[in-house]
């Protein structure tokens, strides 16, 4: 179907909205919180409305019509890292967790009131596993017994379209039933190597990427202290002809979940328009996408965003019964 409409939440800096743009959506609402995340969303897609920043003060009635809605909704909620976090501070999560567990419900509420004709919602892997898999099982009878979709999910890693293992969950629903499969998506058997979305050249490399001896040798020393008590922590150090760890909001603080190896040299962090590259917003050889903010805050928006050619794969795929 060419000439959709769609709503992008809790669009980040636009990777779902990439995703059908390709085939023809054209997107009529979108809403972000994150500042830094809004100025790189602007430049880089032409919108003819406002970005709106927290969806929970929208009413839905206000959101234009569309066929398709898109959401990445939070999940710091459902994610190990985040359940880690709110334990230590004797905080709940999922969704007894007040301030984002029920963001959910807003895209629930969103889809009841416009009934559009499929959506695609991602969240981290955890999603499907969470509190024993309740919180799965809420948000499936949600969309399935009470809005009346056929809902399909998959846990996709990937590393099939780009050198990063990364595992997301994809529930893509439909208002008809149809013949909708993730199974029938097109994925590469062979995915690619590091080597062809870094910098060819090591003179555009600017020195501050290497690391310090200082911050080396700890890394070094934090890994072998925990390699000696049978942990797995550490650093991960990858070459040319290697596929790198997940790329997480986190990384601009010393970047040891992706290493690059370096002749004669401390290894260096990528660099943001490599992270670019690694997240598919950019194509192997390309520095098109723009990227306005800091490295920090450019680190954060591709580290909690999606892969881009997964979300071409899968729009291929659901466009058909739209």
């Amino acid at each position: 179907m060419r000439g959709f409409r769609f709503v992008d939440l809790f669009a980040g800096i636009g990777g779902l909205r990439r995703g059908f743009e390709s085939f023809g959506g054209q997107c009529v609402f979108t809403s972000e919180w994150d500042k830094y995340a809004v100025k790189t969303y602007q430049a880089n897609y032409f919108s003819d409305h406002d970005i709106f920043g927290d969806i929970t003060k929208v009413d839905a009635k206000d959101i234009p019509k569309h066929d398709v809605l898109l959401a990445g909704f939070p999940c710091q909620p459902f994610s190990i890292a985040g359940i880690s976090k709110k334990k230590s501070l004797g905080r709940s999560h999922g969704f007894k967790c007040e301030t984002q567990g029920t963001l959910f419900f807003d895209v629930a509420r969103i889809i009841e009131h416009h009934q559009p004709s499929a959506f695609l919602l991602e969240n981290v892997k955890n999603l499907v596993s969470h509190d024993h898999g309740n919180t799965f099982r809420v948000i499936y009878q949600t969309l399935t017994d009470e809005l009346g979709y056929t809902v399909h999910f998959k846990v996709i890693d990937a590393k099939s379209f780009v050198p990063q293992h990364r595992e997301r969950v994809f529930i893509a629903g439909f208002k008809k039933k149809n013949a909708f499969s993730f199974d029938d998506l097109v994925i590469p058997s062979d995915g690619p190597r590091l080597g062809q979305i870094l910098e060819k050249n090591p003179e555009n490399i600017p020195e501050k990427y290497t690391l310090s001896d200082k911050l080396w040798n700890y890394l070094k020393n934090y890994a072998q202290k925990h390699k000696a008590k049978g942990n797995g922590f550490g650093f991960g150090l990858f070459g040319q002809n290697d596929v790198a760890r997940t790329l997480s909001a986190r990384y601009y603080k010393d970047g040891s979940e992706i290493l690059i190896k370096q002749t004669g040299k401390n290894p260096r962090r990528l660099m943001p328009r490599e992270c670019a590259r690694l997240m598919g917003f950019d194509a192997f050889d390309e520095c098109t996408f723009n990227i306005p903010v800091s490295d920090t805050q450019a680190y954060r928006q591709f580290g909690n965003s999606v892969v881009v050619p997964v979300v071409k794969a899968i729009a291929n795929e659901m466009v058909r019964y739209i």
